[in-house]
């Protein structure tokens, strides 16, 4: 029997890796969920008709939150993986941001992220099996300027992790979060050339990350070789924070 895999924010990024990556599995289901459908979805939708679900759903929206993980139970009969992998940041000093800013990271980062989780818990319950893993960030664990509410949404959902650790593991359930550093994706072509090549300084790796540094982890995360793996934020981030 094939597994399901839900993944959040899926069209793009490293939701999208992470979503390729499964679909390339045949034991595995994916259903995934994000604002606004990009072509990647609508490529794998055609690819993957049996196997891939997907819904325009606004995470900060509860009930349709609800509705999504209900129709996914529903169709593929489990969830068994949940990746919370959906986030967004807005940079700026604190005493600067401005509050529609902080009230949409809020309710996207962390919000939402509980909504689905919650969602999913009570499908992974009655199966008493299940993995969590949650896309959190090295912000969360190291201070960067310009980044304090984004670090509260991240640091929050590793808090998430080591409860929630606690609380499920007598069910068969894990949760782990893995912690990236910068990656090549959307939300780094912001940076112009200056900020990363100071990045890159830092990083004892000497580079920026790539999605596929992150999706492997994730894949074993979600295997039953990490079944004795739980409560753990692990760091993807060519050791800048060693």
């Amino acid at each position: 029997m094939k597994k399901c895999v839900v993944v959040t924010g899926g069209s793009k990024g490293l939701g999208k890796a992470i979503v390729k990556k499964f679909l390339s599995n045949e034991k595995y289901n994916v259903a995934t969920f994000s604002r606004s459908e990009t072509d990647f979805i609508r490529k794998k939708r055609k690819e993957n008709k049996d196997r891939f679900t997907y819904r325009s759903v606004d995470i900060s929206e509860r009930q349709s939150v609800r509705s999504f993980v209900n129709e996914v139970s529903e169709k593929y009969g489990s969830v068994d993986v949940l990746v919370n992998n959906a986030g967004v940041a807005r940079d700026d000093v604190l005493a600067l941001q401005p509050t529609n800013d902080m009230d949409s990271m809020i309710d996207i980062n962390l919000k939402g992220t509980l909504e689905v989780t919650k969602s999913c818990v009570r499908k992974m319950l009655p199966q008493r099996s299940g993995r969590i893993i949650n896309i959190t960030s090295i912000v969360g664990q190291s201070g960067y300027r310009g980044l304090s509410v984004y670090s509260v949404t991240k640091s929050g959902l590793d808090g998430l992790t080591r409860s929630m650790a606690r609380e499920l593991g007598g069910r068969g359930i894990t949760v782990n979060s893995i912690a990236p550093g910068f990656l090549k994706t959307e939300m780094t072509q912001a940076l112009d050339e200056s900020q990363r090549d100071q990045i890159i300084r830092r990083t004892p790796m000497g580079r920026l990350g790539t999605t596929e540094d992150v999706v492997g982890l994730v894949c074993f995360l979600a295997s039953s070789k990490a079944e004795f793996i739980t409560g753990q934020t692990i760091a993807v981030d060519g050791g800048i924070t060693a």
